[in-house]
């Protein structure tokens, strides 16, 4: 397949074919639109999933928080639905899911959001109290590694980040570079595969 239908491409070159439909994140019912060339469309992936129900955004400084990779952005619009006094920042570098992720925040009446193009944190002027991701594997270890390294210099003393990874699509060798970067990492959860991994920065 040609490098430009992936969903991690600026534009991927595919039939749009959108589909609408509910599901429930953090106790809140949402509606998302999806179409082709977006990661997981027919449904909110498993690993978004685990790492939603481990995230700790209770428990962060003052500030907003970041959603790297946001796709269509259920991860960035559930959290911004249970912390209404931030704003929370989704970026993506894949203008079909942006477009997307602004309709689905309109859909759900989600105001505390920016949503905005950014090649990993390329566009990223603020420090954050936290950020969030699920990385796109299938573009590559390098952007994968960006995303993590990048973090350090964009977040607020003893803010957070927090990554989901599959073992076998790198987790194990994340956490050994976020340790490096961070001088800690911590598995916050292991389920069917999937490491929620978190670092604060200290």
């Amino acid at each position: 397949m040609d490098k430009n239908q992936f969903y991690y491409s600026k534009h991927p070159d595919v039939k749009s074919e959108p589909i609408t439909w509910e599901y429930a994140l953090l106790g809140n019912n949402f509606v998302f639109t999806s179409d082709n060339g977006v990661f997981s469309k027919h449904r909110v992936d498993y690993g978004s999933r685990v790492l939603l129900e481990n995230v700790d955004v209770e428990n962060i400084p003052d500030g907003n928080i970041l959603d790297m990779g946001t796709g269509y952005g259920p991860i960035g619009l559930a959290i911004a639905k249970i912390q209404p006094d931030r704003v929370v920042d989704m970026v993506d570098v894949n203008e079909i899911a942006l477009a997307l992720a602004e309709k689905n925040a309109k859909a759900n009446g989600i105001s505390n959001v920016r949503i905005f193009a950014s090649n990993s944190y390329s566009n990223i002027k603020d420090n954050y109290a936290a950020i969030v991701t699920n990385p796109p594997v299938r573009a590559g270890k390098k952007v994968v590694d960006d995303m993590i390294t990048g973090a350090v210099s964009h977040l607020k003393p003893n803010a957070t980040l927090t990554v989901v990874l599959q073992k076998k699509q790198g987790a194990p060798s994340a956490k050994k570079l976020m340790t490096k970067v961070f001088g800690n990492c911590e598995i916050v959860k292991r389920d069917k595969g999937y490491y929620i991994l978190r670092s604060v920065n200290e």
